[in-house]
C-alpha cells in the first residue's frame, strides 16, 4: 500500500520530491546567507542579527574553536537554552567537521558526566550559572575546555541591565580556572581564519539523546542530510519562506526545537524568534509584540496560551499555521486554542504532526487544508511510511493496527555505540529498503492518513485487552471540570494492569469521592468497560518532562514504589 503513496493526492502544491543539496549544514546556512544577507536571521528579546551578521558570527566562533583545538571528528557538548550562542556554536562546529552533542542545560552533574563520556566530548559550551556542575565532573570525563557564556552577552542594553540586577545577581562568580574559556573573550579575539572541513553530507553531524524513559538514554546519530532534508520538508509543507517568522519555543537539545524552530527556518531564510525559557507569560508577550507567522509546540503549550490573558487580548491575525507535536493533542485543547485565535482575528487550525528524534523530529503532518479527526497527517515529501504487523516486517492491511515504520532521508544513522539497538530498530525489509521501526502503534486509512495510538511501551494491557491512555485522557479532557489528565497502567494481580487516572481539576476544591465517581461515570459513557479508570487520584499539578509533556513514566514509578512499600509488587 505504501508503494502507491495514496497520500500524494492531498499534497496540493507540496512537491512529491525535493532536490537536497549535497552539502553540510554550515554550507546550507551559508547558501541562505548569500541569498538573503539583509534579512533577519534571529531575534533574541530585541537583539537581532541579519543573515550576513549571523554568518560572520559563525565564522568568527569557528576560528576560535579551531584555535582551542576542536578539529574534524571531535565532539563538542552544547548545553544551552535557546539563545544566540547555542546556535552560533552549533553551525561553527559543523564548519570544522566536528559533531555537536546537544544536552539539556538543566541536566544534573551525574547526567552531564554520562553525556560527556557517551559522546566522548573534550569540549563543552554552557552558561556561567552551570559552571559548577561541569567542574564537578571534570576528573571523571575527558573534558579539556569549558566555554562559558553569559545570557546578557546578546541582550539589548536595558534588558541586560535588568537581567544583571535580578537573575544575574544570583549566579555565583566563576573562579580563575584553566578549564574555563569565556565566550566574550573568544569572540573579541583575533584568530587565524579556519578553513571549512571536507565533511560529507552523509556523515554524523549531531548527537541527540533519547528521553530515556525506559532506561539509560541512547545517543542518536544524525547526519547533515538528516537535518537538511527534514528542514526543507518542513519548509515546503508549511510554505515557509523569506520574511516569515517562527517562534522557537522548544529547546535546542530536542529534535523538534533544533530541527524545526531553528534549522528549518535557516534553510529557507526566515526569522527565528528565540525563546530561552518557556512560561505562558513570556510566550504570549512575544506573540503579541513579535507577531510570528508560525507557532509549533506541545499540547501543554497551547493549553497554557489559551488561558493566558495577554494572549487572549493579542491581535492574532499574524498566525498562518500552528502545529502540535511530541504528544497526543486532546480535542478540547485544540478547540479552545482555535476559539481564542478566531476571537482575536486569526483563522488557523491547530494541526497535529508526528515524528521522533530517530528521524530528527516531525516527518509527517496534517495538510493545512485537510484536517481529519484524530489523524497526525501524511508523510512529508520523500518520506515513506507504513504499518507493519507487530514483531514482523510484513505490511498490515489498511485500517489494521500495527507498528509505524519509516523510510527516507531524515532517518538516523543509528544509535551511538549501540549496534544491537541499531539492528533492532533499523531493519532491511523485502523491498530492500532500510526501515525505522518506531515502536509506535498506529493505523493508516485508505487515503494514506496516519493515526497515532501512542508508544507500545505506554499501551496498557488490562484483562487481556489493549487500553490506549490517550483515548481515555481525551474523554477525561471533555469533562468541564478537568484541567489536566494522565492515565497509566498500575500492576494488578488479577488484571495484569489496572487503569488509573491522575487528574488536576480547574477548581481543586471539588476534589473528592463524589467527583471521582462522576468522572468514572463520564468515562463509562464514552468508553468500553475495560478502558475506564478503576480509580482517580486528584493532584494540584502533574509532573512534566523537560520539554513540557506530562511525565506518565514518573507517575508509573511512583505507583510501583507504593506497591513495593506495601509488599504487593513482584515485578522487576
Amino acid at each position: 500500500m505504501y508503494e502507491q503513496k495514496p497520500w500524494l493526492k492531498f499534497y496540493g502544491d507540496v512537491p512529491e520530491h525535493i532536490d537536497y543539496p549535497r552539502v553540510t549544514m554550515y554550507e546550507a546556512l551559508m547558501q541562505t546567507v548569500s541569498k538573503n544577507p539583509h534579512a533577519l536571521a534571529y531575534d533574541f528579546f530585541g537583539y537581532t542579527a541579519t543573515y550576513r551578521q549571523f554568518g560572520e558570527e559563525v565564522d568568527r566562533f569557528a576560528d576560535a574553536l579551531a584555535v582551542l583545538g576542536l578539529a574534524q571528528g571531535d565532539r563538542i557538548t552544547i548545553s544551552m537554552p535557546t539563545c544566540p550562542q547555542g546556535i552560533i556554536c552549533f553551525y561553527a562546529a559543523n564548519k570544522l567537521g566536528a559533531v555537536a552533542s546537544m544536552i539539556h542545560p538543566l541536566s544534573p552533574a551525574k547526567e552531564i558526566a554520562f553525556y560527556l563520556n557517551t559522546a566522548r566530548s573534550r569540549f563543552a559550551l554552557t552558561v556561567n550559572a552551570f559552571y559548577g556542575k561541569f567542574k564537578a565532573v571534570q576528573d571523571e570525563t575527558e573534558l579539556q575546555s569549558l566555554i562559558l557564556c553569559r545570557i546578557p552577552d546578546y541582550l539589548p542594553l536595558i534588558k541586560k541591565i535588568g537581567f544583571n540586577l535580578t537573575k544575574g545577581r544570583k549566579i555565583p562568580p566563576v573562579p580563575e580556572d584553566k578549564l574555563v574559556v569565556w565566550w566574550s573573550d573568544l569572540m573579541r579575539g583575533s584568530c587565524p581564519k579556519a578553513p571549512k572541513a571536507d565533511m560529507g553530507t552523509d556523515e554524523m553531524a549531531v548527537i541527540l539523546f533519547s528521553g530515556g524513559t525506559t532506561g539509560v538514554p541512547k545517543g542518536i546519530m544524525l547526519s547533515n542530510l538528516n537535518f537538511i532534508s527534514e528542514g526543507m520538508q518542513v519548509a515546503e509543507w508549511g510554505k515557509i519562506g523569506g520574511g516569515d517568522a517562527m517562534l522557537a519555543i522548544l529547546p535546542i537539545f530536542h529534535g523538534f526545537g533544533l530541527g524545526v524552530c531553528i534549522n528549518a527556518i535557516f534553510m529557507c531564510g526566515g526569522k527565528s524568534i528565540l525563546v530561552p525559557q518557556f512560561t505562558p507569560e513570556i510566550v504570549a508577550d512575544l506573540i503579541k509584540k513579535k507577531r510570528p507567522n508560525f507557532v509549533v509546540g506541545v499540547p501543554t503549550l497551547f493549553e497554557a496560551l489559551s488561558g493566558n490573558p495577554v494572549f487572549r487580548k493579542a491581535d492574532l491575525s499574524c498566525l498562518r499555521a500552528t502545529f502540535s507535536g511530541a504528544d497526543t493533542l486532546p480535542r478540547p485543547v485544540k478547540e479552545r486554542f482555535e476559539a481564542v485565535v478566531k476571537e482575536r482575528g486569526g483563522s488557523v487550525q491547530l494541526l497535529e504532526g508526528y515524528g521522533l528524534t530517530e528521524a530528527v523530529t516531525a516527518i509527517m503532518a496534517t495538510p493545512l487544508n485537510q484536517y481529519r479527526e484524530g489523524s497526525v497527517g501524511l508523510p512529508f515529501p520523500d518520506m515513506l511510511a507504513k504499518i507493519v504487523k507487530p514483531g514482523t516486517t510484513e505490511e498490515a492491511p489498511v485500517g489494521e493496527e500495527g507498528e509505524i515504520c519509516l523510510n527516507g532521508p531524515a532517518v538516523m544513522l543509528g544509535y551511538l555505540d549501540e549496534p544491537k539497538e541499531t539492528a533492532d530498530t533499523l531493519k532491511t525489509h523485502a523491498d530492500g529498503r532500510i526501515w525505522l521501526h518506531t515502536g509506535d502503534i498506529g493505523t493508516m486509512d485508505a487515503d494514506g492518513f496516519f493515526y497515532f495510538k501512542l508508544r507500545q511501551k505506554r499501551m496498557i494491557k488490562s484483562s487481556g485487552m489493549n487500553v490506549y491512555p490517550a483515548q481515555v485522557e481525551d474523554v477525561l479532557y471533555k469533562h468541564p471540570d478537568v484541567a489536566k489528565a494522565c492515565v497509566i497502567g498500575v500492576p494488578d494481580e488479577k488484571r495484569v494492569q489496572r487503569v488509573k487516572a491522575f487528574v488536576v481539576l480547574k477548581e481543586p476544591v471539588k476534589a473528592g469521592p463524589g467527583m471521582e465517581t462522576a468522572l468514572i461515570a463520564h468515562c463509562q459513557e464514552h468508553l468500553i468497560r475495560w478502558s475506564c479508570p478503576r480509580e482517580i487520584e486528584f493532584r494540584n499539578d502533574l509532573p512534566c518532562t523537560l520539554v513540557g509533556k506530562i511525565a506518565f513514566n514518573t507517575l508509573e514509578q511512583e505507583e510501583i514504589a507504593k506497591l513495593r512499600a506495601e509488599g504487593k509488587y513482584c515485578g522487576q
